[in-house]
């Protein structure tokens, strides 16, 4: 069975973040790419009003990082700082970057991991200098357009200002776990469906149960029977899984459910609901 499509087009629009309803549509800008021979993306970048430097576009990285030289070089380590006594990689630690400007934008007080990564520095031997990468602390401002055959990226701000998610992922990890403990995952909206898995049902999937009348599910389609492979996406291997796919969806937007009914799949597409 098929359990991953892969698309591919010349232009890919990605969203990241929630945009504001009342917030006025601003002027796109456009950012010219490198596209190297391993398929990553390199934009120039000024840290701190200084470089520019090019940086790996990384639409996957939950971060920044910059390599030591730069951050040295910028200002983003200060004079003061000593370096600790055992590192990984060259690792200094997380320090505040003043500014960042890709292009004609400019962010400021965003948060970088200075190191040097054995894998940026390979690339660097192989293709010229690459000074680190730019994450998703700074495009999830935007509403991003990547298009492939002009080389361009199109940025729209979406007014949205990202977490941090390195503070937020190391708490996670740190956050002490109960034994025998649940974990217990909400949806954002409201879907209209119930899906359960039998023990010993090893198969990709889990069963749709029940579909509400004049719910979102039932106006796209799904039906009571149908084995759901996927949503927005996501695998939903386990009804724990299902959830978790269904909580990274935002209310008044639509997510597609690939589902096995009839021994073919089926697409639906289903506009998420906010609840009460």
């Amino acid at each position: 069975m098929l359990r991953c499509t892969l698309a591919i087009t010349l232009a890919i629009v990605v969203l990241t973040g929630p945009v504001r309803a009342d917030a006025p549509e601003a002027a796109p800008t456009k950012v010219p790419f490198e596209l190297l021979r391993s398929q990553h993306m390199t934009v120039m970048v000024k840290v701190n009003g200084k470089g520019p430097y090019r940086l790996i576009f990384d639409t996957g990285a939950p971060i920044i990082m910059l390599t030591n030289k730069i951050a040295r070089e910028t200002g983003v380590i200060p004079k003061t700082h000593k370096n600790p006594p055992f590192t990984l990689f060259g690792s200094m630690g997380q320090f505040k970057i003043k500014s960042l400007e890709v292009g004609a934008l400019k962010a400021d007080n965003l948060t970088a991991i200075v190191m040097d990564h054995p894998t940026v520095a390979a690339m660097a031997k192989a293709v010229g200098p690459i000074e680190g990468i730019v994450g998703f602390s700074f495009f999830a401002r935007y509403r991003m357009t990547i298009d492939y055959q002009a080389k361009e990226l199109t940025f729209v701000p979406n007014h949205f200002e990202p977490p941090d998610l390195l503070a937020t992922i190391t708490a996670m990890l740190m956050a002490p776990q109960a034994k025998g403990g649940r974990r217990i995952v909400a949806p954002a909206g409201q879907w209209g469906f119930r899906v359960a898995k039998e023990t010993g049902d090893e198969g990709a999937g889990v069963n749709v149960q029940d579909v509400l009348a004049q719910s979102p599910a039932a106006q796209a389609g799904l039906r009571k029977g149908d084995r759901l492979l996927t949503l927005d996406g996501r695998w939903t291997d386990s009804v724990l899984d299902c959830y978790t796919a269904a909580a990274h969806v935002l209310p008044g937007t639509t997510a597609r459910l690939l589902v096995l009914r009839d021994g073919k799949e089926v697409e639906v597409t289903v506009r998420v609901q906010a609840g009460l």
